[in-house]
């Protein structure tokens, strides 16, 4: 195997962790139902998480990482508001973009400094164009643009379980 392959592997397997654990999160909470909806695929959200007493369904997209910023793809949001669209007999419906940065943050090939574990969980708007976006470890959020990046504004959402969710850093 590769050194290219063994860290895609890594990256991967950190993706499957967060989702695992968000799923974790949610069924371990009264009147919730979270599942991992497999390998990635092109017509998937990584969890969808459900609340029939509350009339309440989330599609979760999930990236986490080592980097100082976490890119999400505007397919992948793209996808969650499909399925959220779809299931239109819950009252509440919202795509949440979940961020974790890790405690270690990569500073060259194989090398890591210590720093802060940090989450977020941001609510996508859907009344925005949808483009490729990325949080920073600061929580902030930047839509990518021909010139560059430009910051919006997206609401944390206050999840029903404890986290090492950071409102602002």
């Amino acid at each position: 195997m590769t050194k290219n392959q063994k860290i895609a592997r890594t990256r991967r397997q950190r993706g499957y962790q967060w989702e695992d654990t968000i799923v974790k999160r949610f069924n371990s909470i009264e009147n919730w139902k979270a599942f991992r909806l497999g390998s990635p695929s092109i017509a998937l959200p990584d969890v969808l998480a459900v609340n029939t007493d509350a009339s309440t369904i989330f599609t979760i997209e999930a990236k986490s990482g080592t980097s100082t910023s976490l890119p999400v793809p505007a397919d992948q949001i793209e996808r969650c508001l499909s399925w959220i669209k779809t299931f239109d007999i819950y009252k509440k419906r919202n795509v949440i973009l979940a961020f974790k940065f890790l405690s270690k943050k990569r500073i060259g090939v194989g090398e890591y400094e210590s720093r802060e574990l940090r989450e977020f969980f941001k609510i996508w708007d859907e009344s925005m164009k949808i483009t490729d976006c990325v949080c920073t470890y600061e929580g902030k959020f930047f839509a990518k643009t021909d010139d560059g990046r430009e910051e919006i504004y997206l609401k944390e959402c206050v999840m029903p379980f404890k986290t090492k969710q950071r409102t602002s850093a």
